[in-house]
């Protein structure tokens, strides 16, 4: 195998005679620009798949879960605390497993590879969830002959009558057989995603990551104005047949994709001792070297602690975005189109975002986006007062938050070891992570005893954009004796 470049420096495009097309290398990888063309085509189609899955499933999702009228407490657990529980137990482990698997097929694509079809199965579930919930609640009913006989086989007291009489409750049936599905779903993104970043971290040019970043976020906007125009308004009277159409997309287009992109060879991971490469002593081993690789050093914990209240702050609005439409009685039409011209101005400033992140940093670009979220944070807070405003609000926060997503895709490669960029990636996540599980929730429940003031969300993400913008400068004094922008070495 042959060693990968420093991790630490941005390659250049490798010098050529005059007239020789221009040759880039990523590790043992060489390509010419029309090859990198091919690479970035197929990249780009499977994050039309990717996208297509998370812009669909989330505004999906929420509408059914809205239309079983939950209370908001269990929105926020379903939506947000429990992706975020198992992004802190799986995570972890995938990344780290991932940054040390040489195989045939590289360290991301059999992750990738193994997960795509779970997932898919998840968003098929899901969109059969009502007929399974349907058929599952008529079993509880004495009415039919199949519930007269379970009720005279469990009789009248007992778990057995227990779990009849709960079949009886519409909602609690569909919320479980929801969150089944819900549950392989969330099981398969969390631990494919930390991987899909270190794949393109391991085959793009680490100098165009910005542009690349900037592409992957066209592309995902132009997913968004697809389903949101088109698509999200007739979500109510054709819920199974979009969702089940978009999982089968999704599940066939992303595997040919692991199947298209090659990766290359890889420097040996570090030696593990015989004695504990394998059982619960090797378990406790890996753990010992994550903590102490990704949690030791005081500049990636402040790292971490500005990913995760930059992070959070979109939270409170996202997840409550339909129930606070709702509430002003906005039609799903008016709010899928306000979310395709969100997304059609965000599609604009793509490029120019991502050039500036090659340009001048993507962490230089990311406290402009996050001053400009406290702006929209404080009109929200007093200036919301009816569907109109809350509209306009919710462009803003659309706008502002897809800047900040732009910018901030690329800086992880930027600010953390590439050999490790996985791993890291995760331990961001992980560190968010309790955070994340227990924000919505609160929120939610905040909302719940307030009766229903859907303003408070913006309260909440002001609170939060005020710490990440004061974390900000922490970090950004660290980078620049790290050597800034064009020296920066990754401690």
């Amino acid at each position: 195998m042959h060693s990968a470049p420093s991790p630490e420096k941005i390659p250049s495009p490798e010098a050529t005679a005059p007239g020789q097309p221009k040759v880039w290398k990523v590790g043992t990888l060489t390509y010419t620009t029309g090859g990198l063309m091919v690479l970035f085509l197929w990249l780009l189609f499977g994050d039309f798949a990717w996208a297509m899955r998370d812009r669909s499933i989330v505004g999906i999702a929420s509408w059914y879960l809205s239309s079983l009228k939950i209370p908001n407490l269990w929105f926020g657990i379903l939506m947000s605390t429990f992706p975020g529980g198992v992004a802190l137990v799986l995570g972890p482990i995938i990344s780290y497993k991932s940054d040390r698997h040489r195989g045939k097929w590289g360290r991301r694509i059999p992750f990738l590879m193994a997960t795509t079809p779970i997932a898919a199965f998840g968003m098929i579930g899901i969109a059969v969830t009502p007929h399974i919930a349907g058929w599952l609640h008529g079993l509880g009913r004495a009415d039919n002959s199949l519930g007269v006989r379970l009720h005279q086989w469990a009789g009248e007291t007992g778990l057995g009558a227990n779990l009849l009489s709960a079949l009886e409750n519409e909602m609690i049936v569909a919320v479980l057989c929801f969150s089944v599905f819900w549950a392989a779903f969330e099981f398969a993104t969390i631990a494919s995603q930390s991987v899909f970043g270190g794949l393109i971290n391991d085959v793009v040019p680490q100098a165009l990551l910005g542009r690349f970043y900037a592409l992957f976020r066209a592309v995902s906007l132009i997913d968004g104005i697809i389903f949101n125009y088109w698509i999200m308004g007739k979500v109510p009277d054709h819920f199974t047949l979009i969702l089940a159409t978009i999982g089968i997309f999704y599940g066939s287009a992303f595997m040919w994709v692991c199947l298209k992109v090659k990766e290359g060879d890889y420097p040996p991971p570090p030696p593990v001792d015989p004695a504990r490469k394998s059982g619960w002593k090797g378990f406790v081993e890996g753990v010992r070297t994550y903590r102490r690789e990704c949690f030791s050093h005081p500049y990636y914990l402040r790292v971490f602690v500005l990913i995760m209240t930059a992070t959070m702050c979109f939270i409170p609005i996202n997840t409550f975005a339909i129930p606070y439409a709702k509430s002003y009685g906005v039609d799903m039409n008016d709010y899928g189109n306000r979310l395709a011209f969100i997304f059609t101005v965000s599609l604009c400033l793509a490029w120019p975002l991502g050039w500036l992140c090659d340009r001048f940093h993507p962490l230089r670009v990311v406290i402009v986006s996050l001053v400009a979220y406290l702006g929209v944070m404080l009109f929200g807070i007093f200036g919301v007062h009816d569907a109109s405003t809350y509209l306009t609000a919710y462009v803003l926060h659309g706008i502002i938050s897809g800047c900040y997503y732009t910018s901030v895709a690329s800086l992880g490669q930027r600010l953390f070891p590439r050999e490790k960029f996985a791993q890291f990636a995760s331990a961001a996540l992980l560190f968010a992570a309790p955070v994340h599980m227990s924000l919505a929730p609160l929120v939610g429940l905040l909302i719940d005893h307030t009766g229903n003031v859907y303003r408070h969300a913006f309260t909440v993400g002001g609170i939060l954009v005020t710490m990440s913008i004061l974390s900000f400068w922490s970090v950004y004094t660290r980078f620049q004796k790290l050597g800034g922008s064009r020296d920066y070495v990754a401690p």
